[in-house]
């Protein structure tokens, strides 16, 4: 990694932005794969690449548009994420605060972090939506690794209420109140870009692990150091590997993030709508 982070090059990246709007966004929403349509949602949009914006990343995978959408959803000003970065896409962990950081200086308060997830718990379906309460990582660096910058939180911090409590009751009432059966569990990151194997999900299982990913760990740590609410949903598109006699493929990943992506939404809407 040869960049150097300091709180003038996430400023940098944020003044772009906020040139370009005429309101503070105080909740982010970051999509997953197979997610994007829910920008669709967003009212007088502002469309950014990027790209385009100073010190900032580029996606690579082609299912995420790779574009930041700010404008309002259910009555409230937001910046919708259409896009995410990864660890196998090459980025340092270090990097990947990038984003977050970002969204924390343009005003963002909540963050909604999706993702498309491996179902690791038997109990669960394809087309379930799963609100993530912890999570498990072993490996690689934490995002916050090398010097604290002070401007966004202090050396060392809490992260037992990182996937914040008042959140995900928030997000079980609106579940409830338009018909939505919501799990409730624990993500276990992994890096890919390989799906895991089969013995690698046994032990995640024996590890209390519910559903694996490759993203939205470090987008939740940053966040919790920036002192930001936080809450995680996972999409449950496919069994993890060795659970059925067949392969984990991208295509099914997508296919059930495309038929489930209307429920999704409209969980979504709800909450931002619910949102103080």
């Amino acid at each position: 990694m040869d960049r150097k982070f300091d709180y003038e090059y996430f400023r940098k990246s944020a003044d772009y932005i906020l040139d370009k709007i005429d309101f503070k966004p105080e909740i982010a929403i970051i999509l997953g794969s197979s997610l994007g349509p829910l920008a669709e949602e967003i009212k007088n949009p502002v469309v950014i690449d990027y790209k385009d914006i100073p010190n900032f990343l580029i996606s690579t995978v082609k299912s995420h548009a790779g574009k930041l959408i700010l404008g309002e959803l259910n009555g409230k000003k937001i910046a919708c994420m259409s896009g995410r970065f990864h660890f196998y896409e090459g980025y340092d962990f270090e990097e990947l605060v990038i984003p977050v950081r970002v969204l924390h200086l343009l005003g963002v308060k909540t963050i909604i972090l999706t993702n498309a997830a491996g179902a690791v718990n038997t109990s669960y379906k394809p087309g379930d939506i799963m609100i993530i309460k912890d999570h498990i990582k072993l490996m690689g660096a934490s995002p916050l690794r090398g010097p604290n910058i002070e401007e966004f939180g202090e050396r060392f911090f809490d992260v037992s209420d990182m996937y914040t409590k008042s959140l995900r009751e928030l997000a079980k009432r609106c579940a409830d109140r338009i018909g939505i059966n919501l799990q409730e569990g624990v993500y276990f990151f992994c890096p890919g870009p390989q799906f895991e194997t089969p013995a690698e999900i046994r032990a995640i299982r024996i590890l209390g692990g519910d559903a694996v990913g490759m993203s939205t760990v470090t987008e939740a740590l940053t966040a919790a150091h920036c002192g930001m609410k936080v809450l995680g949903l996972s999409l449950i598109t496919n069994m993890a590997a060795g659970i059925l006699n067949k392969p984990v493929t991208s295509e099914e990943v997508d296919e059930t993030g495309a038929k489930a992506s209307e429920k999704f939404r409209r969980l979504i809407g709800e909450i931002v709508k619910e949102i103080n």
